[in-house]
C-alpha cells in the first residue's frame, strides 16, 4: 500500500488570537471572520488533498483547544497523522496525543535531503539532508533559501506534498 507524505504547521485550530495579528502593511495574517471559518476552511483543505491512508506530518502548534470543539476537528481530518512537538503543543495533555501515531521532536528524511522540525534550525546542526522543513515562522520565510516553510498561511491553509517539497529542494540546490 502507497503512503503518500504531506506537511503541514501551525493551524492553531480554535485560536482566536491568531485572527488578530496584521502583516507589516496592516492586512490581517489570517483574513477569516472566526475561528469557526478558520478553521472549517483548514479541515476543507486538507481533506481536499490528504487520503485515509496517506501520512501528515503535522509540524506543531496544533490547537490551543482540547476540547470536543477539537476532537471534532480531528476525528474529521483524513490521514494518519504524524506529530513534531510544537512550542505551543501541552505536552501534559493527553488529548492532543491521542490523534497522532507518532510524537517526536525532529524527524529525518536523508534519502529526501531534509530535516523536518518546528522552529527552523541551523543548517549546519541538522542531522539529516542540507534542507530543513519547519513551521513556526507562520507567514516569515527564513533567508536561508534552506529552510522551506510550511506554515499554513503561506501554503493556502492546505497540507504540502512531499513531491512539492522535493521540487523545492531541487530548485534551490
Amino acid at each position: 500500500m502507497i503512503h503518500e507524505k504531506w506537511f503541514i504547521s501551525d493551524t492553531h485550530f480554535g485560536h482566536s488570537n491568531m485572527l488578530k495579528f496584521k502583516r507589516d502593511d496592516g492586512t490581517p495574517v489570517r483574513d477569516f471572520k472566526d475561528t469557526f471559518e478558520m478553521d472549517e476552511t483548514m479541515v476543507q483543505n486538507w481533506n481536499s488533498v490528504v487520503k485515509d491512508n496517506d501520512y501528515v506530518y503535522h509540524l506543531g502548534d496544533v490547537t490551543f483547544r482540547y476540547d470536543g470543539y477539537f476532537n471534532n476537528i480531528m476525528s474529521r481530518l483524513k490521514g494518519k497523522k504524524r506529530m513534531l512537538v510544537g512550542n505551543h503543543d501541552k505536552l501534559q495533555n493527553p488529548n492532543l496525543f491521542r490523534w497522532f501515531e507518532k510524537v517526536e521532536y525532529w524527524k529525518g528524511f536523508p534519502k529526501e535531503n531534509f530535516t523536518i522540525t518546528h522552529v527552523p534550525h541551523i543548517i549546519d546542526k541538522i542531522r539529516d539532508g542540507e534542507f530543513n522543513v519547519h513551521g513556526h515562522t507562520h507567514q516569515t520565510n527564513e533567508p536561508d533559501p534552506r529552510h522551506i516553510n510550511v506554515c499554513v498561511e503561506v501554503r493556502d491553509y492546505t497540507p504540502v506534498h512531499m513531491d512539492t517539497i522535493l521540487e523545492e529542494i531541487k530548485q534551490r540546490s
